[in-house]
């Protein structure tokens, strides 16, 4: 996803570069506030695609529970019993870490910027860069532990 944002981003400042230099002087103006707009909404799609992944994977939430359940039940002192404790921590991991994924980005943003659009400030752009990384690792981790309960429960 970061190579995807970069392109967009490097394509937004391509076409402002190429189409700025063929134009008089009276488009040239326009161009640069309709490229403002164009460079905001870029900025704009970062949240929403932060957001979109919390979207995502917070449905998944009620299956790491109900999983949890499942595999409490098959716990014992065996190895296999300790594959399912293994896989139920694993679960109980990536819960929590969304729950503090959630607590500290709400922490550094406000609704308006999040719903909103609201301009971020500098600082809260480099921690919107932090946040996706962060939110794709958290997607990766809930997935994966998922899949590995999944695999865990359908092969015993």
């Amino acid at each position: 996803m970061f190579f995807d944002k970069t392109i967009a981003l490097l394509f937004c400042n391509f076409t402002l570069v190429v189409n700025y230099k063929s134009m008089k002087t009276g488009k040239q103006i326009f161009f640069l506030i309709a490229s403002f707009f164009l460079i905001l909404s870029c900025k704009d799609s970062q949240m929403k695609e932060v957001m979109a992944i919390h979207d995502e994977v917070m449905p998944k939430m009620s299956i790491l529970g109900k999983m949890v359940g499942e595999i409490t039940a098959k716990e014992d002192s065996t190895a296999l019993g300790l594959q399912y404790k293994n896989a139920r921590i694993d679960l109980q991991e990536a819960h929590k870490s969304m729950m503090d994924w959630m607590q500290g980005f709400g922490n550094r943003f406000d609704s308006d910027e999040i719903l909103n659009g609201k301009k971020l400030s500098t600082q809260k752009q480099n921690w919107l860069d932090e946040e996706e990384e962060k939110v794709k690792a958290l997607r990766d981790q809930i997935n994966s532990s998922i899949e590995e309960a999944k695999k865990l429960l359908d092969k015993n």
